[in-house]
């Protein structure tokens, strides 16, 4: 499935994408408990999170953020 902002706030699971009003694409995929994030066309993580960990990233004046969940998730808001 893939989602677009004006889905957020919403749970993001594995295989699924977040399509941001720029054209900015979130996924992730899990290493054990850890998950990469993966920005835009990106195989390599932006940042890997643990559970309950948060990461910011800034789109098309807009500050995305995301919380690693323990199960297979991804908690995303505009904040």
């Amino acid at each position: 499935m893939n989602y677009k902002q004006s889905d957020l706030p919403l749970t993001l699971k594995h295989g699924e994408t977040l399509t941001l009003d720029d054209g900015t694409t979130i996924r992730f995929e899990s290493n054990g408990e850890a998950k990469d994030i993966m920005i835009n066309d990106s195989f390599a993580p932006a940042v890997t999170l643990f559970p309950a960990n948060d990461f910011t990233h800034e789109a098309g004046g807009k500050t995305i953020k995301m919380t690693a969940a323990f199960e297979d998730a991804l908690e995303i808001s505009q904040v």
